[in-house]
């Protein structure tokens, strides 16, 4: 593997520019196929094995109308007056008219007193009935449909809209994030570097390597269900890696110059060593990220091969593209100078490494290890705190900001009908052959409405082949509320096995509040086993790697403790609401349940880019001087700085993304961001150094 990535890196320095035309065909060639194809993101979210797919896939087999269909809500409100006025009358019927001739539409429900208006009148809702799910609509059908009610905003009224349409079409976006975020990296390159030249490099390959991996993405979502939030996870990853990756490769690249190496000599050494170093560290993420397979959920498995996608191809880019650059401007590697960059090419010909200040750091530590090991360890265990309450569920259109229609919509209707309005729950009544429907309903209906939990059960509707009851009951609380998820345990363990004992049929509880109830609780069984897995391979991994059995089981626990704390900040933030404005949310949510999954997946692979060079450097140096002590403090010396400018321009990039208007997407972004922070700053600079000087030789047993 090393003499073959030392003979790809010379021959993209030798030939750059035909390198960096094959990326941009590519590139150009990926975008077309792309929109040619017409690839759409979107959210299925399907759950095998779960009741409330169960319940789904006996609608689509006795009820494929109610099963296949999406109902979308138009919400009219009259700010002044009420919805019964003749001109809000008259308006309101020509927008139904309109509706009413869409392709796909097959019911428009106008407001109906007592049931889809409000007691005050003010407020009322129009279902939109669809022959197709909303995965299998276009985002331009969500803008026909606004266009249709244009009669009804002209005339005044307030009109909002909710349902997965509209959820789908307005998907968020990223917005300035990745522009501030590769600002944020670019000056820190200049400061780390010194020279424009050298600074723009890892920039223009992560960016070049994020638009190959986003066009990828694109092609692939014509093919299969790639989720909504895919582009904005994966403009997040790929960014932050694609720039790690390049930084390292650069680096290590500038030295060999340094010593003395000609440009194509430098880049093939480089790619042999560094880019190793980055091909393991990618392998690595995308293993775990394609990991995400074994929560055996369509969805969160697509959400990580796209993001898997992007990585690898980061990766490319970083063994290839930027090896071309590095040929294309040679010994120019430091041109445009900025004021210190003299200064640092001095210190580092003196190689007076242990004089610097992480020199100086790693030494202090290493004399005062139990100190510094038992104030790290307090504050990762108290960052990590939180994490006991973790309360793992899914956002809804309440939580997102007061500027989305879909959030207007669900307060009117909170406000008109009440907070579980917005999340109603599907009964599916399975009957036993010839079953007297009659009697099923008698029992299952006033047992339903009799819980303290449901405001009002639907009358039922009976399937063509007589075979299905549907019923929609409405609980008391909100959709993302711990009440509500209580009610659907309690509903299908207690209240309607009591009421079909007997009867010989069968009630199941779906709807898309128990859909993600169903999604928490099945990825919250499968976490323990996939982080127990991802440890497991990690110390695998390191044993092999550095010939050590301490080593890799303190590396282990390390990880472990640097992501509790992570975990930890953001259910302080999202959960429990500490510091909630800062972050521009404006209600406390309950922790996304692929999030936790999705940022130990990413930060694994990260983590063991940062531990693999560490420690490598560190090992060199005990075996050439059997000195514990100062092959620690060499080996920090050697890399911190690489190590903190890769962790200040991760957390920078991480952090620019809550800016994004999603809170699932703000709650990744400071979650990478915090972990990346501990792990660069308590653990790699702190409890490396001081947990090794307290082992000592011991570091480096391996048995016979």
């Amino acid at each position: 593997m090393t003499r073959r990535l030392e003979r790809l890196g010379r021959a993209a320095a030798r030939h750059p520019g035909r390198t960096i035309l094959i990326w941009v065909l590519v590139a150009v060639a990926l975008g077309v196929a792309g929109v040619a194809a017409g690839g759409e993101f979107n959210d299925n979210f399907k759950i095998p094995g779960a009741q409330s797919q169960e319940a789904i896939d006996r609608l689509q087999a006795d009820f494929p109308k109610a099963a296949g269909s999406t109902n979308n809500e138009v919400v009219f409100h009259a700010r002044t007056g009420a919805l019964a006025e003749p001109q809000y009358q008259a308006a309101i019927a020509a927008a139904l008219q309109n509706a009413q001739k869409l392709e796909h539409v097959v019911a428009v429900v106008p407001p109906v007193p007592g049931h889809t208006l409000s007691a005050d009148g003010t407020t009322g809702f129009v279902t939109v009935a669809y022959d197709l799910a909303a995965v299998d609509l276009k985002n331009g059908d969500f803008g026909l449909l606004e266009d249709a009610m244009a009669p009804a905003t002209r005339a005044g009224l307030e009109v909002e809209y909710g349902g997965d349409l509209v959820s789908l079409a307005q998907a968020p976006d990223v917005g300035a994030s990745d522009k501030i975020g590769v600002a944020a990296a670019l000056l820190i390159l200049l400061i780390a570097f010194g020279s424009a030249v050298a600074a723009g490099l890892p920039i223009g390959t992560a960016i070049v390597g994020l638009i190959v991996g986003l066009a990828t993405v694109k092609l692939l979502a014509s093919l299969f269900n790639v989720p909504s939030t895919a582009p904005i996870i994966g403009t997040m990853i790929g960014l932050g890696v694609g720039i790690d990756y390049a930084l390292f490769v650069i680096t290590r690249h500038r030295e060999n110059l340094a010593a003395g190496a000609a440009v194509v000599d430098s880049v093939g050494h480089t790619n042999a060593t560094a880019g190793q170093s980055v091909l393991f560290a990618g392998t690595t993420v995308v293993i775990a990220i394609c990991g995400l397979a074994l929560a055996g959920i369509p969805f969160v498995a697509s959400l990580g091969f796209a993001t898997a996608v992007i990585v690898a191809i980061a990766v490319a880019a970083a063994l290839t593209l930027m090896p071309a650059f590095l040929g294309l401007v040679g010994v120019r590697i430091n041109s445009w100078e900025l004021p210190w960059t003299r200064r640092h090419q001095a210190e580092a010909k003196q190689g007076a490494h242990r004089q610097t200040f992480w020199g100086r750091w790693a030494d202090h530590v290493g004399r005062r290890p139990l100190r510094y090991a038992v104030v790290s360890l307090a504050v990762l265990l108290t960052l990590a705190y939180p994490l006991l309450s973790m309360r793992l569920g899914q956002t809804d259109a309440g939580t997102l900001p007061k500027s989305s229609t879909q959030r207007r919509a669900y307060d009117l209707l909170s406000k008109a009908f009440g907070p579980g309005f917005n999340g109603p729950l599907t009964l599916v009544v399975e009957l036993p052959g010839q079953g007297d429907s009659n009697t099923v309903v008698a029992r299952i209906t006033p047992a339903v409405a009799a819980d303290p939990g449901i405001a009002t059960v639907s009358p039922p509707t009976v399937s063509p082949s007589g075979r299905t009851l549907l019923l929609s009951a409405v609980p008391k609380t909100a959709p993302e509320a711990a009440a509500t998820s209580t009610l659907v345990k309690r509903l299908r363990d207690t209240v309607l096995p009591k009421a079909t004992a007997g009867t010989g049929a069968t009630a199941l509880v779906t709807g898309s509040t128990a859909v993600f109830i169903d999604l928490s609780d099945k990825i919250a069984g499968r976490l323990p086993v996939f982080i127990l897995g991802v440890v497991a391979l990690s110390f695998l991994l390191l044993l092999v790697v550095f010939r050590s059995i301490l080593v890799p089981l303190k590396a282990a626990i390390l990880n472990v403790l640097s992501i509790c704390a992570a975990y930890g900040v953001v259910v302080a933030v999202f959960q429990w609401g500490w510091f909630k404005g800062l972050f521009g949310l404006e209600t406390t949510v309950p922790i996304v349940s692929f999030v936790p999954m999705m940022m130990f997946a990413i930060l694994f692979g990260l983590w063991m880019d940062y531990e693999v060079f560490l420690l490598s450097r560190i090992r060199e140096e005990y075996l050439s001087t059997h000195d514990n002590h100062f092959s620690v403090v060499d080996g920090l010396a050697h890399t911190a700085q690489v190590i903190t400018s890769a962790a200040v321009i991760m957390v920078s990039v991480f952090a620019s993304f809550l800016l994004v208007n999603d809170p699932t997407v703000k709650m990744i972004g400071l979650g990478l961001a915090v972990a990346v922070f501990v792990d660069a700053s308590l653990i790699r600079m702190v409890l490396v150094p001081s947990t090794m000087a307290l082992l000592g030789d011991a570091n480096w047993w391996l048995p016979k």
